[in-house]
């Protein structure tokens, strides 16, 4: 920072400011600290309330006119969140903040004036006339800092130890939001890339069964390996919907439902009309992908063995909400009535593991016309686990 004190410094900003150089010195560990400020992702986005809302509490506790949450790239200071100021950025060489991240507590210049460090400062020394200043570092759980919560003010004064202590917490606060931000990201790479080799997987079992059912010649081992294949290419179409809700590991139902029977409804022939009535009840991604299961089972069989000779039909799927918590889920068509595929074999099979998974009994109901069928469990939230 120069040999400068605070005597000669004065003297010589009166004849030239050029004889002391007071730019802050690059952090002893600047790669590292700029390459995990930029894996948080966050210069140059758009205001977010949960900064903006940081900043104004750390105004008013410390009851100054200036706060900022001010992130220290290569050459400029950047302000994710500011009050104020009126600006977005400012030149490293007018940064207070450079100064800060050296010390790993708070910096607090009482007057800017008289310290060597900003004295010479244009925010100090212009228009501006910010004389007081005081910097949290924003400092990752290595130490690494990457900004600071600061406050200012166009007069020379003094935290109490109370604005200084609240100045901590709010730093914290911050540095833990672009933690979480980080990890959530990280997360939703982890979970596409999870999809994707899903996706494949899926894909290439598909195939592979396909591939098989050519060189058989038995009518029943090409039957068998047809409902395979169709079941494989439910599988896939059941994982498409729920990534597609982005839920994690409770969703809403009712719309999970309605997003499968939408897809369904795109490849089913025009003759065949599909109806859903649902309601919005969340429940665990595995009790989803049974409810799933149990769905695409029914609405599968209907279509492929309710209408035969191009008859018109319906098959509806209604969800229930009931008084006591449970839900009440009921799948019925006007076809012909019930198929030996899903009364024996693989369909019926499949059928029943989803109602062990949802801890119920599928029921085939009596009706003059058509099958219908209906199970009644209890909505589960899966809780996350640290």
């Amino acid at each position: 920072m120069g040999s400068c004190n605070v005597t000669t410094f004065m003297q010589d900003r009166m004849r030239s400011d050029k004889d002391c150089n007071l730019k802050a010195p690059a952090h002893p560990l600047e790669t590292e600290r700029l390459a995990i400020l930029r894996s948080y992702e966050i210069l140059d986005t758009e205001p977010e309330n949960d900064f903006d809302d940081i900043v104004k509490l750390a105004a008013a506790i410390c009851d100054a006119p200036i706060a900022l949450v001010s992130l220290l790239d290569k050459d400029r200071q950047w302000f994710k969140a500011e009050l104020g100021l009126g600006t977005h950025e400012t030149p490293m060489e007018q940064s207070m903040c450079a100064h800060a991240i050296h010390h790993d507590d708070i910096t607090e210049i009482n007057d800017t004036r008289l310290d060597p460090r900003t004295a010479d400062n244009a925010l100090v020394s212009g228009k501006q006339g910010l004389y007081f200043y005081a910097g949290a570092v924003l400092a990752t759980e290595d130490g690494i800092p990457v900004g600071t919560l600061c406050v200012l003010d166009h007069k020379p004064r003094k935290l109490t130890p109370l604005q200084r202590d609240t100045l901590r917490v709010l730093a914290r606060q911050v540095i833990a939001q672009l933690d979480m931000r980080k990890a959530l990201r990280t997360a939703k790479l982890l979970r596409q890339e999870v999809d994707h080799r899903v996706k494949n997987s899926l894909q290439s079992l598909s195939s592979l069964t396909s591939l098989q059912a050519r060189k058989l010649k038995s009518p029943e081992a090409v039957k068998a390996m047809s409902d395979i294949k169709a079941r494989l290419d439910a599988v896939s179409t059941l994982h498409e919907q729920l990534y597609q809700t982005d839920a994690g590991a409770n969703l809403n139902l009712g719309a999970y439902v309605d997003s499968i029977l939408a897809h369904m409804n795109q490849v089913t022939p025009a003759h065949i009309n599909i109806h859903a009535e649902t309601v919005a009840v969340r429940v665990s991604s595995q009790q989803a992908v049974a409810v799933g299961t149990l769905v695409n089972e029914f609405v599968a069989n209907a279509i492929k063995h309710a209408f035969p000779d191009q008859q018109a039909g319906n098959i509806k799927v209604t969800m229930t909400l009931l008084p006591d918590g449970q839900v009440r889920l009921h799948c019925a068509d006007d076809g012909i009535g019930l198929s030996d595929d899903l009364n024996e074999g693989l369909g019926m099979s499949i059928a029943e593991v989803a109602c062990m998974e949802l801890g119920c009994e599928l029921k085939f109901d009596d009706v003059a016309k058509g099958l219908a069928a209906s199970c009644t469990f209890t909505p589960q939230l899966r809780e996350w686990i640290d």
